[in-house]
């Protein structure tokens, strides 16, 4: 099964996209190879740029509150366990914790006057290339425990932020149940009477060769199947899809 997330609105979507770039940053460093890690490197210097064009802090932080809130408020409710719900309640505050003592996020990325410059660099079309950065190329040459020592040194002060998305997109994600349900003509369309979600999975067989396009608002549900035609272009599927489909909502 492949799965699909479609967000409902831009915060989620921008916690999906950072948490992207974070599953690139982790994969990229466990390799072994120098030019893996030029991609590590620029994967890191893509989150110091999300970090710094929006207030994505103050959204982490004011989410982690919203769960909290609405965790809180399962207390009394017969079928949830305590116990289970103070740990989570416990590992939210935590998390929350560490994020908002921190100060700004990665400050110590950009006091690091040769990160600064390889960030310059590396924004010009191969600008990280010996001749423009001999010094980066040395850097290369080094062991790969020593260039993975570096890049995992440089990404601890990202961590927390790391560690507070990945707890509220944990929390979203196990929200929703999912149910199996089924496009005629390769479209589906559940209507909501008002009712909000915040994010959407879809898991569809690889065998069928097609993929979503979805569309949500608090009235209706929307999931088009499609699959590329022979110059990959999207083409609607007629045929009957199979699919599951998980709505998820915290608060």
């Amino acid at each position: 099964m492949i799965l699909y997330e479609y967000p409902c609105n831009e915060r989620v979507r921008t916690f999906l996209r950072v948490e992207s770039l974070f599953k690139r940053l982790f994969y990229f460093t466990e390799g072994p190879d120098s030019y893996l890690h030029q991609v590590a490197i620029a994967t890191l210097f893509d989150l110091l740029d999300v970090t710094e064009r929006s207030d994505l802090r103050g959204m982490v932080l004011q989410d982690l509150e919203r769960q909290r809130a609405a965790l809180a408020g399962l207390r009394e409710h017969p079928e949830v366990s305590a116990s289970m719900l103070d740990q989570m309640l416990d590992e939210i505050h935590k998390t929350s914790s560490a994020l908002a003592t921190q100060g700004r996020i990665a400050q110590e990325l950009r006091n690091n006057d040769w990160l600064s410059s390889l960030r310059g660099r590396l924004a010009v079309p191969g600008g990280y290339s010996p001749v423009d950065m001999p010094s980066f190329y040395g850097w290369q040459m080094q062991s790969v425990e020593e260039r993975q020592a570096d890049i995992v040194g440089w990404t601890v002060s990202l961590m927390p932020l790391f560690n507070a998305l990945d707890l509220i997109l944990r929390i979203l994600r196990g929200a929703g149940v999912a149910s199996d349900e089924a496009a005629s003509s390769g479209s589906y369309q559940e209507m909501l009477s008002g009712k909000s979600f915040q994010l959407l999975r879809v898991w569809v067989e690889q065998k069928h060769g097609v993929f979503p396009e979805m569309s949500a608002n608090k009235y209706v549900i929307l999931v088009r199947f499609s699959r590329h035609d022979g110059e990959n272009k999207p083409a609607t599927v007629k045929e009957n899809i199979p699919f599951k489909i998980a709505r998820c909502n915290v608060g």
